[in-house]
């Protein structure tokens, strides 16, 4: 029996109870404002944190695949590897953010890096998810890259292009395609994880819905109603990432 089934074959007294349960708990004193702003600040958290982990993520994926400079190199004893700072200082970061608390450095830029600042919870949200996400996003460019074909970046040379040419134009076009769906997977994780931020007492919907049902002490309309959402909102960008995926193999074939 499907979903849509078992809900027709509700009594009338069954609807008429779960509208008046959804008017005391958003019609009441307006609460459904609180939950629509709740929905915009965790809409707007989720956007510019995806946007700046995919940046800083990129960047570092880049200080992984970066070689030693030249002066290191002609210190390093015959048979050892450079050592190159900018793998070093990669490699420290990707192991700190990886290894402690989504959470906890939540309330570490809250409560430590911003105490006393005069600082949106909004912005320490968004630099918080953002860089915990980056970390995991440079990983994700970084095998992206690493599976391409060696000999791709050796026939970019032989035309004569330089190797940042080489990276822009032939290597990174073929890594994005393949890591476009560990990235897609990378956004709605962090779109969940957004769930947390009423740590820092910013008023996203799963704060919303914790004030609402300090209010009418009902827990099942607000809970439900925030999965909802956020099962939409996966399942939306789901089906946007599906279609971009799509579109890229059909202009593959064309090509």
């Amino acid at each position: 029996m499907s979903l849509f089934s078992i809900l027709a074959a509700q009594s009338p007294s069954f609807w008429e109870s779960l509208g008046k349960k959804i008017t005391a708990t958003f019609i009441t004193e307006d609460r459904w404002r609180w939950w629509l702003k709740g929905l915009g600040v965790t809409l707007e958290v989720s956007l510019f944190a995806v946007l700046l982990g995919v940046i800083v993520g990129f960047i570092l994926a880049l200080m992984k695949l970066s070689h030693a400079p030249k002066c290191f190199a002609r210190w390093t004893k015959p048979g050892k590897k450079p050592w190159n700072p900018l793998d070093t200082i990669a490699t420290i970061y990707l192991g700190i953010v990886r290894g402690t608390p989504t959470v906890v450095q939540l309330l570490f830029a809250y409560l430590v890096v911003f105490a006393g600042a005069s600082v949106s919870k909004v912005l320490v949200a968004t630099l918080a998810f953002g860089l915990n996400s980056a970390a995991y996003v440079a990983e994700i460019f970084r095998a992206g890259i690493l599976s391409i074909d060696k000999g791709q970046m050796e026939a970019g040379r032989s035309l004569g292009m330089t190797s940042s040419q080489t990276m822009r134009y032939v290597i990174l076009p073929q890594a994005v395609k393949n890591v476009l769906p560990a990235l897609g997977n990378e956004f709605i994780v962090l779109i969940k994880e957004t769930a947390v931020m009423g740590y820092i007492a910013a008023e996203d919907i799963t704060k919303v819905s914790d004030l609402i049902v300090a209010k009418t002490f009902d827990a099942i309309v607000p809970l439900v109603t925030t999965a909802l959402t956020y099962l939409i909102i996966v399942l939306g960008l789901t089906k946007l990432l599906n279609l971009f995926e799509r579109r890229m193999r059909a202009h593959d074939i064309r090509a």
